[in-house]
């Protein structure tokens, strides 16, 4: 289990973090496209978030299972409601995009995150940070270059359009994370949202739900603990560091994203792909390098 320290981290470690959460996200977004695809999307989501509750416990009574504050338990609550819509659009436009395509197109999300973190909680964007940002989603331009160029039919584009309006929606995810993250343990986050979320999902089930098959729940299990994992580690790492700077991790998602994409489904890397991705993980190693040597950005445990 990993502890919140009482003393500031450098902001190197709280990226590397940040980063191993997003590649746990990463291979869970794998599962659960092929979950999707067999289940749909709602029973999918509410079986998994369900068994994460069990994962979540298991997080939150080894780090001592402290009740949750009242402030504590509104940005579990707002977050959790956020982040069951967010999610379910998402995974949606995911069964009918490429994985490369989906995780390029919520690359607006850090960009809306860089805006609302600044208005929102007074963060000082760096200019820096400002500029890996703003390279990084010229890499995701590149990108949709590559995809204009190819044929898209009605439901890709359906998709497209739900994974763009769930980008939006993960950008107030990532500032209310950053604020929950000070007032709550990773074990607690990965809980009680789990709770939320699957309390939100379940008001659909008498009309949605069925029980899966006995094939698919290997698939469920690893998908929960994965998304357990990701939401601990993401929520240390925002606990020291700030959303500006640590939603340009979300940038790396892409190489999971087209690794997978061929990997497990066949889908096609092209070239415009490949430059996007080269422009991207540049953008982010400049990120990182130049905000260790300012040596800011980072905070200690509220």
């Amino acid at each position: 289990m990993i502890s919140v320290p009482s003393r500031p981290v450098s902001p190197g470690l709280a990226f590397a973090v940040a980063m191993a959460g997003i590649g746990l996200f990463s291979v869970m977004d794998a599962f659960m496209k092929s979950l999707v695809l067999a289940m749909g999307v709602y029973n999918a989501l509410i079986w998994r978030t369900g068994l994460s509750i069990v994962f979540g416990a298991g997080l939150w009574i080894a780090s001592g299972a402290r009740r949750p504050s009242a402030r504590a338990m509104r940005l579990h609550l707002a977050r959790g409601a956020v982040t069951a819509v967010m999610a379910t659009l998402f995974f949606w436009g995911l069964a009918r995009v490429p994985m490369a395509q989906a995780i390029t197109l919520t690359y607006v999300s850090p960009i809306l995150a860089l805006l609302l973190a600044a208005a929102v909680l007074h963060e000082r964007v760096g200019r820096h940070v400002a500029i890996a940002s703003a390279a990084a989603f010229a890499g995701v331009l590149v990108v949709l270059a590559g995809h204009a160029r190819m044929a898209a039919g009605p439901a890709v584009s359906t998709g497209a359009a739900a994974v763009l309006v769930s980008a939006a929606l993960y950008a107030v995810n990532l500032v209310i994370a950053r604020v929950q993250a000070q007032a709550a343990g990773p074990g607690e986050i990965a809980f009680v949202q789990s709770i939320v979320i699957t309390g939100v999902l379940a008001i659909g089930a008498p009309w949605l739900l069925t029980v899966p098959d006995s094939g698919q729940w290997p698939k469920i299990v690893v998908a929960a603990l994965l998304g357990t994992g990701s939401l601990a580690l993401l929520g240390w790492a925002y606990a020291h560091g700030e959303t500006g700077y640590l939603a340009t991790t979300e940038y790396t998602s892409f190489l999971w994203a087209a690794a997978l994409g061929w990997a497990v489904f066949g889908e096609r890397v092209s070239p415009f792909t490949l430059a996007g991705a080269a422009i991207i993980v540049s953008a982010c190693l400049y990120a990182v390098r130049r905000q260790a040597v300012a040596g800011g950005g980072a905070e200690g445990a509220a």
